[in-house]
């Protein structure tokens, strides 16, 4: 973890285009919900690892209509 990248909760809001707020991750780490992060003092870190294994477990993969060659 010594050549981890981390990202303020600002930054992390950036990452998602102001989806997820600054004040959505706060209430997240409340509740023990959402990307994992790294406390240290009053900073709040998230590790662009963690983050990056966050949004895979939460893609949504969908499925071809049925009639709809993939091909």
């Amino acid at each position: 973890m010594a050549d981890a990248k981390f990202l303020t909760p600002e930054e992390v809001s950036a990452r998602y285009r102001g989806e997820v707020t600054v004040g959505t991750l706060r209430n997240w780490r409340a509740m023990r919900i959402g990307p994992a992060y790294v406390k240290i003092g009053k900073a709040v870190l998230y590790p662009v690892d963690e983050l990056e294994s966050w949004d895979r477990r939460n893609l949504v993969v969908c499925r071809a209509s049925k009639g709809q060659d993939m091909s």
